[in-house]
């Protein structure tokens, strides 16, 4: 055969091998699952008195889509959770979805009930370490209770949130119902929840610290993909 047409076929084969490969990439990275989104909640954010699809959480996963962001989002959110219940059910959350990003929006139904501050810190702070121990990048969602009770309690309870945040360096949203707690036209006939019309505001209150979540899950995500057998960097 002569060197040129061994050379020739040499190289088509080199050419077809690479070609594959690349195609081969692309098919796996398109049949890839989109990152995961768990939103553990109560009744803020499990669209109480409204459609699942008018809560913010389902606003959430519209725009993450509509900006190049597209997340499979888990909503376990529970109208009259407690910190309690959510880190009962924390564990299995994160076995099954292994969520890029956790939003833990719990503590209202904890603080109307006078539960004992130490445990709602330590309840939150166990969520918290739980999420960033399963990998993901978590989101502390603040929320404030009525003034007709003591004041020692009231601080005690807003303290707990930016204490968590710094403690664990995780992005925290400062007060969930900003804008919308105190106006009326935003409230349902019980003062205590948001109208479907406020969830824009929900989503736009939640959407900064988001951000931080979803640069440090990508940070994250380059870093799993850098590293070698066993989580080593090559």
């Amino acid at each position: 055969m002569p060197v040129f047409k061994s050379k020739f076929l040499f190289f088509l084969v080199i050419w077809t091998l690479l070609a594959a490969s690349s195609a081969f990439v692309a098919v796996r990275a398109a049949d890839s699952p989109p990152p995961t989104l768990a939103v553990v909640g109560d009744s803020l954010s499990a669209a109480y008195g409204m459609f699942a699809d008018e809560g913010w959480v389902a606003l959430l996963e519209a725009r993450l889509d509509d900006i190049g962001h597209p997340h499979r989002v888990i909503n376990a959110s529970i109208s009259g959770e407690t910190t309690s219940g959510g880190l009962a059910r924390l564990p299995r959350l994160l076995e099954r979805h292994a969520p890029a990003i956790l939003i833990i929006q719990l503590g209202g139904n904890d603080g109307l009930r006078g539960i004992d501050i130490p445990t709602l810190e330590g309840n939150l702070a166990r969520m918290i370490e739980l999420g960033q121990s399963a990998g993901s990048a978590v989101i502390l969602t603040g929320i404030r209770i009525p003034r007709n009770y003591n004041d020692t309690y009231y601080e005690a309870f807003e303290a707990v949130y930016p204490t968590l945040a710094e403690r664990y360096d995780v992005p925290m949203v400062e007060f969930l119902l900003e804008g919308v707690a105190l106006d009326p036209a935003l409230m349902q006939a019980d003062g205590i929840h948001p109208t479907a019309a406020a969830q824009p505001r929900l989503l736009e209150n939640m959407w900064p610290a988001l951000e931080q979540a979803l640069a440090l899950s990508g940070a994250r995500a380059d870093e799993l993909a850098a590293s070698g057998p066993g989580g080593q960097t090559p």
